[in-house]
Parts: structure tokens; sequence; C-alpha cells
């Protein structure tokens, strides 16, 4: 193994390993903390999957320790904690305290932290981050149920969150390519700044960024930060020129979505699937809590649909959002719904459903989680950021497209599937 990384949520993972694996990276994908003995075979790259970014901070790091500790026994050379293009978080956490950690563990002088991935419309400029053309915090993401995003100032942000010092690689260092940036480094380094925030708008920056950070034991951001890495090994001799892996057998069997995001890419993407005709189901986490809502209804709706690829979904507008969460909770209503949608894969995996699309990072983990999907092998992009993925567990396999809740265009549920025919 070369590269190791630790990803907050499932899909941030996912998204993290198709980008190694299209850099051409022999890349697994493992879900949770692996155990000592746990066999990686010829992966160049392991991208380890945790249920980490809203826990409690000390629980997250605590998981991020492991799986760290876990690549690092394996032989990875350089370690990437990966976390949402949005920066996802609160001001305790959980991306400084895990960054925090593991530069510890790490024993890292300098880290930089760069979640731009410019091909799902994310930048970074002057220190602030960008979704398209407006700030974070004019975004959807300023009405998250969870991680409101109400600054788009990086470096207060993460500042907020840790307390080691953070600095900033700015716009015109980036756009002077590896070795301005590599200066940048060693400067902040020198000024004893522990994290830097690094611009980043193009794909060329980023390649660029990953370059000047060859020699860096502690690399954090989005998957976008990824893409310049692979070469820095293939550069030392390390790594062979190959091309991506695009063979992708999918297991025959019924399908279906899931869909517990409340995004807005989401929402739209609901709105389309409804628009083209796909039955759907809403299911509303008050009717789950009083009894009304069962895993084995929604189970039995969509296998009785007579449609392809039937919708289960809790997506809903932020104000209903709200409303939910005075009722039961801000975390209580979202367990609510990922805990039933995994109990529904559950039932239509042994009703022979094979083929899933589910939206959403916690209702993926919570997805995954409860099929016991261990390893994950990467298939086809549907979208930036999100591939097909087949479970690699010795038993009957299962095509997955585990979708973070802001990506994917809003055909995602009508064309991902044509990909398996």
């Amino acid at each position: 193994m070369l590269l190791g990384a630790v990803a907050d949520d499932l899909t941030g993972a996912t998204d993290l390993a198709l980008t190694l694996s299209r850099e051409g990276m022999r890349t697994v994908q493992v879900v949770g903390v692996p155990p000592a003995d746990f066999d990686f075979g010829d992966a160049e790259a392991v991208v380890v999957a945790l249920k980490s970014r809203t826990i409690p901070a000390a629980e997250a790091v605590s998981l991020s320790l492991g799986a760290a500790r876990a690549l690092l026994a394996a032989g990875a050379e350089q370690i990437i904690f990966k976390y949402c293009s949005t920066f996802d978080s609160t001001p305790e956490g959980n991306i400084g305290p895990v960054a925090e950690a593991l530069a510890d563990l790490l024993d890292a002088p300098v880290a930089l932290a760069c979640p731009a991935f410019p091909a799902n419309g994310r930048t970074v400029y002057q220190g602030h981050l960008f979704v398209g053309s407006t700030l974070l915090s004019d975004s959807p993401m300023k009405d998250h149920p969870l991680t409101p995003m109400t600054d788009a100032n990086l470096v207060r942000v993460l500042q907020q969150q840790t307390k080691l010092p953070v600095g900033l690689v700015p716009f015109d260092a980036v756009d002077k390519g590896s070795d301005a940036i590599a200066a940048a480094f060693a400067e902040a380094e020198a000024k004893g700044e522990r994290f830097v925030i690094v611009d980043a708008v193009t794909d060329a920056h980023l390649r660029a960024i990953g370059r000047a950070a060859a020699n860096m034991k502690l690399i954090t951001g989005g998957s976008g930060i990824a893409i310049g890495l692979p070469e820095n090994f293939r550069r030392a001799g390390k790594l062979a020129a190959r091309e991506a892996e695009t063979a992708f057998d999918a297991p025959a069997g019924r399908a279906a979505i899931l869909a517990g995001s409340c995004s807005a890419a989401t929402r739209r993407q609901i709105g389309a699937a409804i628009a083209a005709g796909i039955p759907a189901l809403k299911i509303d986490p008050i009717a789950i809590a009083e009894g009304c809502t069962t895993a084995a209804g929604v189970a039995e709706w969509l296998a009785s649909s007579g449609h392809p690829h039937p919708l289960a979904y809790s997506s809903a507008e932020p104000d209903e959002v709200r409303s939910a969460q005075e009722k039961l909770g801000r975390d209580h209503a979202g367990e609510l719904v990922e805990h039933l949608l995994a109990e529904v894969a559950v039932k239509l995996r042994n009703d022979g459903f094979s083929r899933f699309i589910v939206a959403g990072g916690e209702t993926s983990g919570a997805v995954v989680g409860g099929l016991g999907v261990a390893a994950l092998r990467i298939g086809p992009e549907i979208d930036p950021g999100v591939p097909w993925t087949r479970s690699l567990d010795g038993g009957e396999p299962i095509a997955l497209a585990l979708k973070s809740g802001n990506f994917g265009a809003d055909d995602f549920f009508l064309k991902a599937w044509d990909l398996l025919k």
C-alpha cells in the first residue's frame, strides 16, 4: 500500500476511491476500521469509510486514529483525511479535532486543508469556499439540518475547531504552480502554522497542490485534493502507469432507490424522478416515531410497485425538516429515517433486490452497515464523484451507488441504471 485515506462518511469515501482509481491506483474501499488481520490484497490505495462526521468529536477522533494506525501498519506512506467538499462541520468539529489528532499521530509539521472540487462547483478563493458562484454561507448548505454552514471563511471556520494555528496559501501562490506552493508550505511551517487552507479553482491547481505536497505526511480535504497524488508515486518509481479500470459486472436482480438526504440536489433529483413516472413513497419521520410507517410496509410497497426501480424517500424542504426536528430532536429525526431505510434495504435484499441507489451520506452508511458490506470495488462513474460499486464480501454481490446528498445532476436517478445494462 502506498496511500491510505480516512473518510468521515461513506459516500465521501466512495468519491475519493473513485478519484484514486481513475488516476490509475488499485483502490479498495473498506467500511469501518479494518481489523488487524484484514487482507487489503494488492491495493495501492485504501480508503477507510467511517461514519464520523456528526458523532461526538472524541468518538470521531478515536475512530479516525484507529483507521490511520491500521493503514500505517499496512504500509501507507501518506495519509489523507477526507471530508465533504462543503466543509461540513460545526464550531466544535469534527474536522478540526480529527485533523489535529492525525497531525499529532504522524508528527506532521504542517498539513494542508483544501475541500475544492471544481468539477462539482466547489472552489476556494482567498480562503473562502464557493458553491458555484455563491459563497458557502449563502448556499443551501446554510440550511443543512445537522451541519449548517453559515461562514464561508475556511481559515476562520477551521481555527474555531483547533488550537493549532491555521494559515492560508492564497490564489496568487497557487496559480504560480507547484514550486510556489511548496515555498508557501515551507513559509507556513516556519511561522508555526500547522494547517493551511489552500486556494484552488481548477483541476490544474489541484494537481499542482498535489505535486507540492509529495512529502507532506498528512493531507486533508475533499476528494479533489487526491487527483495530483498518484503521480508523485509514479515519479518515485513506486506506481506503474495504467489506465483506470472500467470493467464492472453488475449482479442481476431487482432495483430500488432509497433517499434520505434533504439537500437541494437530492430534492431536485426526486422531483425529476417523479416527473418521469417513477413511483415514489414519501417517508415522514414523525410517522416512523408513531409506528405508522414501518420498514416492512415500505419494503412491501417497493416490492409490489411494479416499476424497475421504485423510490422511497424522506427528503423534505428545510421548514419541514426543522418542524420534525423540533418535535423529535435534531439527531433523532435523522436516525429514525436512517435506521428504517437500512432495515428496508435488508428486507429488499432478502426479497431478491441486488441493485440500490442510496442518496445521503448518513443514509448510505446506515444502509451499507445494515447490509453487512465490509468492502467495495469501484465501478463506472455516474456523475462527478459518484460511481457504481460492487460489494466484496464473498456472498451474493450487491451493486450500490452511494450518492452524497449534494452530488449528481437532476437526472441522476434516471440515468444511473443505464450503466448497468
